[in-house]
């Protein structure tokens, strides 16, 4: 059965009663207006796909096929923040960009072992403009790995406005150029031992 955004925000709005009635003692993230992007998004998330991602996946949980009677479960033990269904292939952090390296090796692994399988890693707008980010994305582009980046901006980086934090983005002011050394990467050409 196809979910629909009635489906996901109901979803959202049960866990926001059982949080306000005091029924869960812990850290919730609840997501909000994003339901059409991420239904658009799982038109690519295959069966044996990963999905991971950060705070706020409990959408995803659900699109990706966990039981919403499990995720509930789970989201009332306090996995809010830290959601793990590995039989479903879904892997979360809540350490902000924690997860970036966890997508990165799977996606390495998967393409050494010459699988078919993708991973589509989520992530806020404050941890695209983390330095993991770029090192990871980086890593993917060059190793032509099987990961998808998905940005979820809602302008916010914890609870400030992302431009506060960083500032507006800009181009960068970058000089670039190429050229080929003599030397080795350190020393002059004999290795010497200190």
């Amino acid at each position: 059965m196809a979910l629909t955004p009635a489906d996901l925000r109901a979803f959202a709005q049960d866990i926001a009663a059982e949080f306000n009635a005091g029924k869960i003692p812990h850290p919730v993230h609840l997501s909000d207006g994003n339901e059409d992007a991420l239904i658009e998004a799982f038109r690519q998330v295959g069966q044996n796909d990963w999905c991971l991602g950060g705070w706020r996946f409990h959408s995803q949980c659900l699109l990706k096929g966990v039981p919403p009677a499990e995720l509930k479960a789970a989201i009332m033990r306090g996995e809010s923040i830290g959601l793990a269904f590995p039989e479903h292939r879904i892997l979360c952090s809540a350490i902000v960009g924690g997860i970036l390296p966890i997508a990165l090796g799977i996606a390495l692994g998967i393409k050494r072992a010459g699988g078919s399988e993708w991973v589509h890693c989520w992530l806020g707008d404050m941890a695209e403009r983390g330095g993991m980010f770029h090192e990871c994305r980086e890593f993917a582009m060059g190793h032509r790995l099987p990961i998808r980046w998905i940005v979820e901006d809602n302008g916010m980086s914890v609870c400030t406005p992302t431009a506060e934090v960083w500032g507006e983005p800009t181009p960068p002011n970058i000089v670039r150029y190429e050229y080929k050394s003599k030397w080795p990467h350190a020393g002059a050409g004999k290795r010497v031992e200190f």
